[in-house]
Formats: structure tokens, sequence, C-alpha cells
């Protein structure tokens, strides 16, 4: 969005109308009510961005349908001028042409017509240029038919709107809806318009409505006679021809010979004024095969730049981002809205709309006016949000990305700054200034993305602000390129066998939130999953898609592609062959590594739900097939996967495993019928707690104990860990150059006899290495986080062992044929109790470490391939000889 400029936020409000509570649609669901249509249609003028068109910023739904639009405004208008009574200079009605135009000529590449142009809705800046207001009302409200109302203003329609009359789908006498207007209508608004300029005050005003269409209808005989005689009757200079030309196109009274606002603006009057006007150029997306910087030109002399000597900061920022701060800083619409009397509260008895005595006669009360639309704009005062960020010096607002020093920038409150940092997550985004000086930092890295991911990379540790976080998203998922022809270039249009699933799982999917519940929104994950499903022709729709959809769609409801593309890297990330037509072997496999990380984490718990058979193939395929999109609802899932997306794709493991500790006490004292019943109505959830746990536990978990057979194929990436010392427990396994030292396949079968994950041997070096170097670089008496615990007897121990390691001899804990003689965590073991144990051996390795584990022993784990995958390194030391 452009920046605010010497605009303000103007809010305005009206109802939509009711539906019956007990009529149903054809799919059995109730009716979806009219403001939610509106709500969803509203989102695509956000997107409509021009010079003489003011910029749409937000919508929101009140009680009884009551709909409340914030959008750019100015307190000047076209009515300024006939109230003042002077006609206007042909110059200034040219220019005032023109820039309408151009408006319209916009709108109508988008599809969109005004239908409600009138003097008051054509809003002037500071500089006197054209801001059409209120262009969206009829694209908004389903050309009308979703209100109450008409839209558009008698005195301005066209002859042929006011010759369809009103209408509304519950209208009985109506058994077709008209067609909507297209763009001729503006263009007699606009002459009607033009005509008042150059009488200097309004026309047809104080006149009845019939005689209003005796006039209009009146000009249809001969347009030409009755229009320069109303000219010079009610106007006292005398006009240029090109002018009476001008209002003589405009006011053709059959359509089919009016011209369109695109006609007009190529017409000869125009030639001198059109000159003066650059045309508009829609910025370069993020995404795109454009440069972005193509259209930058900087002035010969740079002071330029810095001439102004302004201190409203804020201004400068985009309009968005103004009332995202504004609603922060304690902004309240409907009381806004209420304070200028717009809105009027009256107890519930006097909301009636009828009563019945007891001998049945029938009181009412007249339409109540407010219901109808009040078409005042209400300015919201920026001076609360101003106040609260007065202590944000200037700099704050233009960061220094190449900065070594602290990312938070230097102001008065800099210290409240960086206590803010440490609060809870729903406070920080509460929070007006921290908000100021993230989304301006994010705002300036994502400008300079892909260059500066890194630095992205590092700023979403600290936390994500909302406003960006479906740019931040797809900067952190690595999307690049020119994703909206790759979009359109699918085909979602053809039928295919997965509509009927797709139409099924649609009306189900997060339909508590207003814009997922919409038509608009339907249509639109409609046409993201067909689009997924057509472009990856070897995978298949499975439910489950839609929820994962979901997220991506909420926050880039108005870049399809963009969803699509997020989607379509998330998945190949996180869910690696879970939509094959036969994903049974992927999603086992999958289940049973939860199952070895619940062991390595808590071994208590796993040994209880082991015990009850209460496995993961009962709760877990819903978290993992969706991601959590499926139990969690949006809001939740939003924080969850902003750690998600930093992580790889072992981190849903750490995940799944947090969310059972916050369950644990509950699981521990219940059995299997218990359980179930717990899992089907699932617990409130601490979703920071469950995301500060699951960066715990993923730092703790070495890399390659989450292997699995069927994950995709790594590419080598930058650093996308939670710090230095999780790097070599959180990064995804990837093999090392020596193919003698990675983890082996092995078979489902055998993976289910587990109880201990496996790490290889090049992961054992790895992690052997971190412990001597932090035991160097810190305090002596630092433990490291690693131990290697070699079973084999003495005697082999001694031929050659890993530095560091212990010996605990196998058979000396257990017997030939496997019966416990004594328990090896009763020695010397239990100092080691709390490091991640690699239990090393040629055999017995898996009776060693299942022991460990039934005896509740945490972070117990084998190496795979045994002793036997060291010895060619030539890593093993020899303890020296004693003399």
């Amino acid at each position: 969005m452009r920046p605010l400029k010497d605009a303000q936020l103007g809010a305005f409000t009206f109802f939509a109308s009711a539906l019956p509570h007990d009529v149903c649609g054809s799919n059995g669901l109730p009716l979806t009510p009219n403001s939610i249509k509106i709500l969803g249609r509203f989102q695509i003028l956000k997107t409509i961005t021009h010079p003489r068109l003011c910029q749409y910023v937000d919508i929101s739904r009140g009680k009884h349908e009551r709909l409340i639009v914030v959008a750019e405004h100015f307190e000047r208008s076209l009515s300024g001028f006939q109230k003042q009574g002077k006609a206007a200079s042909s110059e200034k009605m040219l220019q005032i042409g023109y820039e309408v135009l151009e408006g319209l000529e916009f709108m109508n590449k988008h599809g969109l017509v005004h239908r409600a142009l009138s003097a008051h809705n054509v809003l002037l800046d500071c500089k006197g240029n054209v801001k059409l207001a209120k262009f969206g009302l009829y694209h908004m409200t389903d050309h009308g038919a979703d209100v109450d109302f008409p839209i558009g203003y008698p005195s301005y329609l066209a002859p042929e709107v006011i010759a369809q009359g009103c209408f509304h789908p519950s209208d009985p006498s109506h058994d077709d809806a008209p067609l909507p207007s297209g763009p001729k209508a503006d263009v007699w608004s606009l002459g009607v318009l033009l005509f008042e300029l150059c009488a200097g005050r309004r026309l047809l005003h104080n006149i009845e409505i019939s005689e209003r269409l005796k006039f209009i209808l009146t000009l249809g005989k001969n347009v030409t006679y009755y229009l320069l005689a109303a000219i010079f009757t009610l106007s006292l200079q005398e006009l240029p021809e090109n002018v009476v030309e001008l209002l003589r196109k405009c006011l053709t009274f059959l359509p089919s010979k009016r011209p369109t606002p695109a006609e007009l603006l190529g017409d000869p009057v125009f030639n001198v004024i059109s000159c003066h006007y650059t045309p508009f150029q829609k910025p370069i997306s993020l995404f795109a095969s454009s440069l972005r910087c193509a259209h930058l030109d900087l002035p010969d002399d740079i002071s330029d730049l810095c001439k102004e000597d302004d201190d409203d900061f804020l201004s400068e920022r985009a309009i968005d981002e103004v009332y995202h701060l504004w609603c922060l800083a304690g902004g309240d619409m409907e009381k806004e809205l209420t304070n200028k009397d717009i809105i009027q509260s009256k107890p519930p008895v006097c909301t009636l709309p009828n009563f019945v005595l007891e001998d049945g006669e029938s009181f009412g009360q007249c339409r109540d006016r407010s219901f109808l639309l009040d078409d005042t704009t209400v300015t919201l005062s920026l001076c609360q949000l101003k106040n609260r960020l007065k202590d944000v010096v200037g700099e704050a607002y233009y960061p220094l990305l190449e900065d070594e020093q602290s990312a938070l920038p230097q102001s008065n409150s800099s210290n409240e700054l960086s206590a803010t940092v440490t609060l809870p997550l729903i406070i920080r985004e509460r929070d007006t200034e921290y908000q100021l000086i993230r989304i301006i930092l994010f705002d300036r890295l994502l400008k300079a993305y892909p260059y500066k991911k890194n630095l992205v990379w590092k700023e979403a540790r600290v936390d994500i602000p909302p406003l960006v976080r479906g740019l931040a998203w797809a900067a952190l998922l690595g999307i690049e390129g020119d994703i909206q022809a790759k979009y359109d270039s699918i085909d979602k249009d053809t039928p295919i066998p997965t509509d009927r699933q797709i139409e099924v799982d649609i009306p189900r999917c997060h339909q508590y939130d207003e814009l997922l519940s919409s038509p608009e929104g339907h249509s639109k994950f409609r046409r993201v999953l067909k689009a997924w499903v057509v472009s990856h022709p070897d995978l298949v729709y499975w439910q489950g898609l839609d929820s994962l959809c979901a997220p991506f769609l909420y926050l880039n409801f108005n870049h399809e592609a963009l969803a699509y593309a997020c989607m379509s890297a998330f998945i190949p990330k996180y869910l690696y062959n879970f939509f094959l037509k036969d994903n049974s072997h992927v999603i086992q496999e999958y289940l049973k590594v939860f199952s070895l990380m619940i062991a390595f984490h808590d071994p208590e718990l796993s040994n209880h739900l082991n015990e009850i058979r209460f496995i993961p193939d009962l709760y877990a395929i819903p978290w993992f097939l969706t991601m959590f999109t499926h139990v969690f609802p949006l809001h939740k899932i939003f924080h969850l996967w902003d750690t998600l997306l930093l992580g790889n794709s072992s981190f849903p493991f750490c995940i799944g495993v947090a969310i059972l500790q916050q369950l644990r006490d509950r699981l521990l004292a219940n059995g299997f019928n218990e359980c179930i019943l717990l899992f089907s109505d699932l617990p409130e959830i601490d979703i920071e707690r469950c995301v500060r746990e699951s960066i715990n536990l993923f730092c703790w978990t070495p890399k390659s104990a989450t292997y699995r057979q069927h994950a995709q194929p790594l590419k080598v990436a930058g650093d996308n860990s939670f710090g230095k010392t999780a790097s070599y427990f959180s990064s995804d396994y990837q093999d090392m150059p020596n193919p003698d030292l990675s983890r082996e396949p092995l078979a489902l079968s055998d993976l289910k006899e587990e109880m201990s994950p496996r790490v290889s041997a090049a992961d054992l070096i790895d992690l052997c290495e971190l412990s001597l170097s932090a035991i160097s670089k810190r305090n002596r008496a630092s433990k490291p986080k690693i131990v290697a615990v070699d079973i084999r007897n003495v005697e082999d121990f001694s031929r050659g062992h890993i530095s560091g390691s212990i010996n605990v001899a196998f058979n000396l804990a257990f017997s030939p044929d496997g019966e416990l003689l004594q328990c090896p965590t009763t020695g010397i073991l239990q100092n080691y109790r709390g490091r991640v144990i690699v239990v090393i051996s040629n055999a017995m390795q898996t009776a060693f470490s299942a022991h460990l584990v039934k005896v509740n022993f945490p972070r117990v784990c084998i190496l795979d391939g045994g002793i036997n995958k060291l010895k060619p390194t030539g890593l093993l030391t020899v303890p020296s000889p004693q003399i």
C-alpha cells in the first residue's frame, strides 16, 4: 500500500440484509450471512491502488449484520464548490473530469464500477487532485443485492439505472435480477457532476423523484436542446465549445452511444491537459520476473530528497501499517462512530420489529432509519497513536540493516524495547512501539529479499510481526520467481475426480473464521487446492490438504499464487510423499520415529502409553498429516508455524512430544479408554509453552536420530537452526562425504522392534567434537551434552574405543540368555542421567538400550552399525600402558 502522507483514516458503516434463520442452502448448511459475503468480496478492494482512488484498508463485522469500512479519507470534496455557489473554471472542470476518468478507467480494468459517484464522494487532496471514495460499495454488496438500500444517488444515476428500479433477491415480484451497471453508467454520473460544477450549485437536489425522472426522460427526447438550454439558464458564464461537447458526450441518453471512461480519456478535449499527467505504473510485486527497482529514479541533486524538514515520520508509513498501529494503540472504530452519533444504541425492547398483545392485536415500529445507509465518513483521530509513539526517534524509521549492534534502534525507550523482547509473544504482538520497530525492520528486509534472506531468518527467530507474516513465511520457504505466471498456467477449470471431495471438505475447514467461510474464500480454497492437485500428478488429494492450505490462504487471501507457492514449498519439506496414493509405508515409518522420539525424551510416558497400547496411530495421524492445522485454530497455528518454518522436517516430532508433555499428568493417570476420550476433545494447549519446549527438545535431538528412509532428499542450505549448539542437534540429517559413516536404511519391520533411536557414526563424531570444544571453551566443570557408553567386555574395550567413552560391560549386567544380572543404571551410568547416551557395541545394543528405556532413563540412543562403523576411521584410541 502507498504511504499515508497527508491523508487521514476514515470509517463509514452500513448494514447488510438479514437472512431468515430457519432457511438452509442446497447443501443442507445454514445460509452464509450477507455480511460475511460482503466481507469476502471486500478483500480484493485492498489491492486496488491508484493515485485517483482512495485506498481501502479494512472491514470489520459487528452485531446485527453491521459492517464498518476503513479507507483513506480527505476532508475536502467537490461538494465544497457547490456550497461556495461559484462556478468552476473550464480548466478546473477539465482537470477534475480527466482525473475522475483516470480513476474510473483503472477501476474498469479490474472489473469494477463506481455506481455511487457524487460530489461528496469525489475528494480532493492537499494539492487539489481527485480521490474517488466509496468506489467499492457496488462491488462488495454484489451490485446491491446484499443490502436493503440502493447503491447510488438518484440525482446522479443514469437513466437506464433508474429505469431498472430497485431489486432485492427476496422480492417475489422480480423473477430475474437486472444486469449489473456497466462503466457507461459512471460516465453519465460524471456528466451531471461536471454539469453542476458549471452551474456552481447542485441540480435536481430539491426536486421530488418523480420530477427528476421527468427531467431525465425529457432529456432523452432531444438531449442537445435541453442540455444547452439548461447550461445557459443555470450558468452565468459562457462555456467553451469543448466543454459543451464533453457534457454532451457524458449525458448521451442511449448507453449504446455513450462513451466509456477509456474512450472519453482519449477524446481530443483532453489533449492539452493529458500531457501534464504521467501514466500510472503499478509497483512490481515482491515475487515477479521484473526488477523491483526499475522504476526508481534518483534526482540529480541527492539533497533534494532531504529538503522537507518534517518530523511526521509516521505519515511516510503505509496506510495499512498506520491503521494496524492505530488499533494496537487503543483505536476502536465502533467507539468513534458512536461518539459521532452514527451508531446509536437502543434498549433491546425498542429494537423488536413488533409485538402482539393477548387479544391478538399487533403493534410495530416504523422502519428504523439506522438500518439504512448513512454515508457519513468519520475521520479517525491519530492523536492517541502519535502520543504513544512520541518517544520513538526518527532513526528508528530508517534502520541500518548492516549494523552489527542491536537490531532495536536506539530511542528514549530503548531499554523498554529491549525488555519487551523477553515478554510473552502475545504481549509483544500488542505492544504498539515494539510492533512499529519490528514492522519497519521486516519491511526493509523483505524489500531486499532474497539478498537479505539470512537476515530474515535471523529476525524471524525473535518473532514475526503479524502484519507481514504472509510475506515472511514466503521468504522462509524460499519462494522466488514469477509465481503468478506459473499459477495462471495451471488449469483450474477442467473438472477432475477430486472436485467432489474438495467441495465436501471446504465447508468444514476452519469455518469459524469469517474470511475463510465467505463464498469468496470458498472459491479461492477451491482454486488453490485444485491447482496443487493438477500440478502434482504423482500425488493425490487426501483429506487434510484443505487444512494445510488454510493458513496460507488466510495470510495471502488476495494473492492466490503466493498461497499456492507457499503450500507447494511447504509440503515437500515437511510432508514428503505423505500424499502418495499408497502412503501407508510413509505414515508407518513416520509414526514409528515419533514413538522413538517419545521414548528418547520421556521414557516414563512412553512406557505407560505402550503398556496401555495407546499408540500414535490412534491420535497422531491428523497431527502430522495436517501439521497440526486440524487440531488447532488459526491464531495458534500462526505462532506454531512461525517456529516450525525455522526448523526442518524433524521439528514436528518435537512439537508432538511437547503436546504430550503438556498432557503428561493426565495421560499417566489414565487408561486406554480415558486417553481416547481425552484426544477426541483435545484440551487447551498453551502454544507458547509448546513452542518453547519444542525448541528445547529439538536442540537435544541428534540430527540422525530422526532419520527416515522416506524423507525428502536434502539440499545443502543455510543455517536454519535455533543457535550454534543446536546446529549439531537440529539440522536435517545428510549423508557425510564418507558414506560408510552414514545411517543405513532399516526395514520397517526391524524399525518397529527398536526401543531407542539410532545415530550415525558421523553424527557421533560431530557430537563428541562438540562436547570437547564446549569443555575447552567454557568452565572445566561444565558437562558435555553427550556420553558414549561402550558395552563391550573389558578386553575388547582396551583394544580400542572412542576417546572419552565409558565402559559398562554387557556380560556383567546380563546373562548369555539376556537375563538381567545387575542393573547398569545403579553404577557409574547413574552419573550421566540427563545427557544424550549413545550405546556402542558389536551386538546387544538394542537389548541394553531397551533396558535403559524401561527403567526410565532419558535420551538413550544406539550407534548405527556399532563399533565396526568406527574402526576404519582411525579414531579409536588405545589406553597407554601403565608403568
